[in-house]
């Protein structure tokens, strides 16, 4: 892979997997637009590597104290927050392990990737608009996390994005803006560390040249400045201009669709 393709899809990955508006759809897309072509086992590795190394970094202190809570006598919400963790991600794993492969068969049609990103941003337009938004992280509870979780599952179909819909089934729930937000990287967490871990056994020692590298380091920067700057956001702004990126990304792939 030529060394400015890798890094542009490192920034991609990181930049989307922390934004609302689906890495996977743009992983897909954008070689597509440009007619790059796809880039192969090993650079998908490196990109799940280098967000992983993101979000382990970023909520790093949050993690300790969660496990550190979670098996002392310590009965705080900050051990209860692991296991609704642990609980919620049952159901989006399951998804990735059965339905992966026939996913990526299915749904990596630029035409499927344009629909779910336009329905998606309504759904997230609507949870945004109409839900209370006045729960914090510490009141999540059993019923809200399962939700979430099942939620997490539709991330397996291009364009959906995992951090859009679980953000959008945390304002259903009736969580704010920035609680949805740290659920939803949370939650994001052990699944994106698993996926990355689950195929590092499939690359060749010769896989591991500049390209791969590049796209770690990349992927990792720019998910985890992503990650701190959409936290910030939400505290001030709503997802409308996420919504508004969704809908003409969709305009543009299928006005891309017809005139080719």
């Amino acid at each position: 892979m030529p060394i400015p393709h890798a890094v542009i899809l490192g920034i991609v990955q990181g930049l989307t997997e922390a934004f609302p508006i689906s890495s996977s759809a743009h992983l897909v897309i954008v070689p597509w637009f440009f007619k790059w072509g796809y880039q192969g086992l090993a650079f998908d590795v490196a990109l799940h590597v280098g967000t992983a190394m993101a979000f382990v970094a970023y909520f790093f202190e949050d993690w300790l104290k969660m496990i550190g809570s979670a098996f002392t006598k310590d009965k705080s919400r900050k051990s209860n927050i692991l296991w609704y963790i642990v609980l919620a991600t049952i159901p989006g794993a399951i998804a990735g392990l059965v339905l992966e492969e026939k996913a990526e068969n299915l749904f990596r049609a630029p035409a499927v990737i344009a629909a779910a990103l336009a329905l998606f941003a309504v759904i997230l337009l609507a949870a945004d608009r109409f839900g209370r938004k006045d729960k914090a992280e510490k009141q999540m509870g059993l019923k809200s996390a399962l939700a979430i979780g099942f939620a997490q599952a539709l991330a397996i179909i291009p364009g959906v994005s995992r951090s859009g819909i679980t953000m959008t089934a945390g304002l259903m729930a009736g969580f704010s803006r920035e609680a949805a937000a740290r659920f939803s990287f949370l939650l994001a967490t052990p699944i994106i560390v698993a996926a990355g871990i689950l195929k590092l056994p499939k690359l060749h020692p010769a896989d591991l040249n500049a390209a791969f590298w590049l796209g770690v380091v990349s992927s990792a920067v720019s998910g985890f400045f992503a990650i701190k700057f959409l936290l910030g956001f939400v505290k001030k702004y709503n997802f409308d201009i996420f919504v508004f990126y969704r809908i003409m990304a969709s305009a543009m792939i299928l006005t891309a669709i017809f005139t080719r």
